[in-house]
Parts: C-alpha cells; structure tokens; sequence
C-alpha cells in the first residue's frame, strides 16, 4: 500500500492525557513510528487532553470511582477529540480502557507487553505479609482492594488515586502506609527502584490488559491503520485480545473487581481469569487452554464459566 507518510508540515497527531506515564507511552509510540518508517519527530505532534479522570477535584476526592464513573472518565475527551479530527491515533494503558469503543473508531494496535505484575510500594514493611493489623493501605483499585481483603481482611483501605508521583508523594506524606503501582508504569518511567517488590501473579493476578499500550484510531483512516500495522505487536495482540473478551463476557468496568492473565505456551494460549466479591469474601477462579486463534472464543467461555458460577448479585457491594 502506498501512503502519504506524514512530515513536518503535516504532521500525524497523537493524542494522550498529560500525566508523566502516560506522556512517556505517546513518546514510546512516535518513537517506534519513526523507526518504522525513517521518519523525524517533527513528523509527529503529541496532542496533551484533559479528562474528566484528570480533574484535581476528582484525584483529591476521597470518594469510590464506582461513584464518580466508569473507565470513560479517562477516555471519553480523548475519544471525541478523536471523532472530531482533533488527533489522528490515541495512546492509552489499555486496562484502562473499556471493552466497546465509540462507533467509528477501533483499537487493535498494542505494543510490546511490559511486566504484568503488580508492585508492593512501602518505606516501613517489605510484603503484604509484613504488614501489621489495622495497616492503612493505599488504593482506589476495587481489583487490588478485593483481592487484598481476601487474604488479609484485617487491614483497613484508603482512597488513593492520582499518578505515579502523586501516588508515591501520598505515600511519602503518610496518607497509607503502602499501595501498589502497576510494574510496567515504573519500568517505563525508569523508576523500578520505587518498588519494595513485585507480587508474582499467583499472589495477585493483574489487572486484564495490565501492562499493554493500546493505540486506537478511526477506523475509516486507512493510512493510520497502515502505518500502526508496522508497530503492532501480533502476540500481546493475541494475549490481550483473549483477556479483553473474558472481561466483556463479564460485563467488567472500574466498578467490578476482575483480574486475568492470558500467556502463550507451546502454541496454546492459557488464560486464568478471576472474579472477586467487592469486599473480598469470596472469590472464584478458573483457567482454560486452547489455540491461539481461538483466544476470544477462550476468553467469553472463561468469562461466562465464572458468571454462571457466581450467580446474580455477585458483585453487589454490601
């Protein structure tokens, strides 16, 4: 396919939210963008959009996000901006996006996967293990909080929400006496000395899609669609395709707690997905193993295993 690539006086925009993270994934993806076609940065305009998810009001809040939204509240400005013809591609941490996007765009371009684990962060304790009764512990993840009450319900949770720095800075502060941050934000921040350790997934299974950039565009844009082609990632596409279609058969949002991990063996795709209660007291488990070309056929039967098993009501806060 012949394309007009786009230069300096036209260049492709590329929007993204203005956090540090999120900044240092609009740089990852213009990067990789000019390795592939030879291009300069001058060919590439990164386009910071405020959203809703953005809003001081909202990070300073103390209140649940299941209160405040869903996932659109870091997408739904973005995304529209999109439609508008404001940008031309969106760079996004895909577990923060939602299952279905807007009619007229898509988002099936992912690069590489960084480290899925989650990262224990405390200056007083090493573990969650080492934490003492009544623990205050920092997280607006119903995901972590679930999961973590699960084990340890002894320990009392906080409202912690923000971005990296202001998370560590909250921490700093005193506000918890420990949070988790995703891994693959401080690896890409080169900050992995912040982290006191990195829970393996047996101990607590990520979040779907943790780790992954997503890269979304219209889907009548054929010359974006061609050149994002050159940057995908055909395996994180598989992995993160099969957890996206377990957590659409469950209807998942920020407001359900919900984790999976798919990975590729020997040409089969595993996928081990897991549902939790709101407030940890009870939570179900289940894998599946099959072809890699059916990963979304694997993950909406993994999905619809555990709903059937939950019954209704499931995740009802009580």
């Amino acid at each position: 396919m012949t394309v007009t690539l786009p230069s300096s006086d036209s260049p492709l925009k590329i929007g993204t939210r203005g956090s540090p993270l999120a900044l240092a994934q609009a740089h990852e993806t213009r990067d990789r963008l000019c390795a592939a076609f030879d291009l300069p940065h001058a060919a590439f305009d990164i386009v910071v959009i405020h959203t809703t998810g953005d809003d001081r009001q909202m990070i300073q809040s103390d209140r649940p996000l299941k209160e405040i939204g869903n996932k659109g509240l870091f997408t739904k400005e973005i995304e529209e901006a999109m439609l508008r013809g404001d940008i031309d591609i969106a760079v996004h941490s895909t577990k923060d996006m939602p299952t279905e996007q807007p009619d007229g765009l898509i988002l099936d371009v992912f690069l590489p996967r960084e480290d899925v684990r989650d990262a224990f962060i405390s200056s007083k304790y090493n573990s969650i293990s080492d934490l003492p009764e009544g623990a205050r512990v920092g997280t607006s993840s119903l995901r972590r909080k679930a999961q973590l009450m699960a084990v340890r319900p002894d320990l009392h949770v906080v409202e912690f929400r923000g971005n990296v720095q202001t998370r560590l800075k909250k921490l700093e502060d005193g506000v918890a006496d420990c949070s988790f941050l995703a891994m693959a934000g401080l690896t890409r921040l080169g900050m992995t000395d912040k982290a006191t350790a990195a829970i393996e997934p047996e101990e607590m299974l990520p979040a779907v899609a943790q780790g992954a950039i997503g890269i979304e565009c219209r889907q009548n844009d054929a010359r974006t669609i061609h050149m994002l082609s050159a940057i995908h990632h055909t395996e994180t596409g598989q992995r993160v395709t099969c957890e996206r279609a377990f957590l659409a058969a469950l209807d998942g949002s920020c407001e359900t707690p919900i984790a999976a991990l798919s990975e590729i063996h020997e040409g089969q795709l595993h996928l081990r997905g897991e549902i939790l209660r709101p407030d940890g007291s009870e939570r179900l488990q289940a894998e599946i193993t099959g072809p890699i070309a059916e990963g979304v056929a694997l993950g909406r039967a993994l999905g619809e295993q555990l709903l059937a098993k939950a019954g209704k009501g499931f995740f009802d806060f009580r």
